[in-house]
């Protein structure tokens, strides 16, 4: 199975992340993406695929944004990849990653 090894920001969720720091107190970019993460794979449904730009300056490991608990946040992206493999058609896992990334920051900035 493919690795993630860097996450790439589009400027539309950059702008969000900054909103979401000036809302929530929370500074760092890879905490609040955790947390949109969480909230994307938390909906039963796989987000619409997209072509969703890396054209910010915000990029961050792997291992920044998944921080200590990198292998569990690794295995749970991993299931649900092999859950929706099947739908998703030949979706890389950078690119799962990416669409769920997009709709999680998309809810987060939503719900405050």
């Amino acid at each position: 199975m493919q690795s993630i090894d860097i996450i790439r920001l589009s400027e539309k969720q950059k702008q969000q992340l900054i909103i979401l720091k000036r809302k929530t107190g929370i500074e760092n970019w890879n905490v609040l993406c955790r947390w949109a993460l969480c909230m994307s794979l938390a909906d039963a449904t796989l987000p619409p695929k997209e072509d969703i730009p890396s054209d910010s300056n915000v990029e961050m490991t792997w291992k920044t944004f998944a921080g200590e608990f990198s292998e569990l946040y690794l295995t749970i992206l991993k299931e649900a990849y092999r859950k929706f493999a099947k739908t998703s058609g030949n979706t890389e896992l950078s690119t799962f990653v990416k669409i769920h990334l997009n709709r999680g920051i998309n809810l987060y900035s939503k719900s405050l």
